[in-house]
């Protein structure tokens, strides 16, 4: 997708480490705000580790390397560093048997949960599992006897519940698809006990999610075509959700030279989110101020700390890219 709005109420930013890639596009740091220095620092370099693939989404650190989807290929990756490419771990990661009816049938966001298992949104068979001893666990797929649309992306509280949102996107008609039985796309939270309960369905197209440190409020990006932005919700103590408002709204920075819409996300130790949208990964403060970017040139769709948590590993359409930070991923 891409937005032709004006880019308004950014400064001039300052550029460090461009590289160019073959296909034009351009890799680089930009600051809007002086607070992002202390997030990154003025000689970062932004790293292209591996490429090649449809379109790689949903890393996740996991043992020592860094997993990704490639979601239209049904597979997952790992890379680790040494390694001069991405290796197959996984495939099929999402869609267990063949099923035209699919245009993205594979996995999609990946996460570890608290007992460091590895969880996956799986776009073709239409659920959240777990994968252990080479074998899935379905964790939910179904809400109120209906089955899911196509799970996308996940996040694991400290509780071990885990939320997820649910847009139409692995189907190959997206919203028009025969096989959908849920007339909306929601946002739900799987329970200890196995409970799948829908949290909120406002949002058009959910797409990341993310808590803040202290699991108080809950971030969702939203894809909605030439809507990017984000909501948040206040995390009520029985899980729930109140209060939605608009946290960013990215229509403002969306324009030919900045693809991309507000899809994958991760938040820091103080609380900025760290997100794909127009131009790359959007660095947003907790009171949803854009304080810097790192420019991908091209359509990007989420990002997971790694390392000792200090290193930004980036699913970027075709490649894998990383950064190193000044700051921490949120429970790191």
């Amino acid at each position: 997708m891409k937005y032709l709005l004006p880019l308004i109420g950014l400064s001039l930013p300052l550029l460090s480490s461009v590289a160019t890639a073959a296909d034009g596009a351009k890799e680089f740091v930009e600051r809007f705000d002086p607070a992002f220095d202390k997030l990154v620092a003025n000689d970062a370099k932004v790293e292209r580790l591996a490429e090649g693939f449809r379109w790689s989404e949903g890393p996740v650190w996991y043992h020592g390397a860094v997993l990704f989807s490639d979601v239209p290929e049904n597979v997952v990756y790992r890379w680790a560093e040494g390694m001069t490419k991405a290796e197959v771990l996984l495939k099929p990661s999402g869609l267990l048997q063949p099923n035209p009816a699919f245009r993205e049938p594979g996995s999609n966001g990946l996460a570890v949960d608290r007992e460091g298992r590895l969880l996956l949104c799986q776009h073709g068979e239409r659920r959240v599992a777990r994968y252990e001893n080479g074998r899935f666990t379905t964790l939910a797929d179904r809400y109120d006897g209906k089955r899911l649309n196509t799970p996308n992306d996940l996040a694991v509280r400290r509780s071990g519940e885990v939320y997820f949102t649910d847009p139409p996107y692995g189907f190959k008609e997206v919203d028009d698809s025969p096989l959908k039985e849920l007339a909306w796309h929601g946002v739900y939270r799987v329970a200890k006990d196995g409970t799948v309960t829908l949290l909120t369905k406002t949002i058009a197209y959910p797409n990341g999610i993310a808590f803040s440190p202290d699991e108080k409020t809950l971030y969702v990006g939203s894809t909605e075509d030439r809507n990017p932005h984000i909501q948040a919700f206040d995390v009520q103590p029985d899980g729930t959700l109140a209060n939605e408002r608009l946290f960013f709204d990215g229509r403002p920075h969306s324009t030919p030279e900045t693809p991309g819409s507000c899809d994958g996300m991760k938040v820091d130790r103080d609380g900025n989110v760290w997100t794909s949208g127009p131009g790359g990964i959007l660095v947003i403060t907790p009171a949803g101020k854009l304080i810097g970017r790192i420019n991908t040139g091209v359509p990007t769709a989420n990002c997971a700390w790694g390392d000792d948590g200090g290193t930004l590993y980036i699913t970027a359409n075709n490649r894998l890219l990383r950064v190193k930070t000044s700051t921490r991923g949120a429970g790191w």
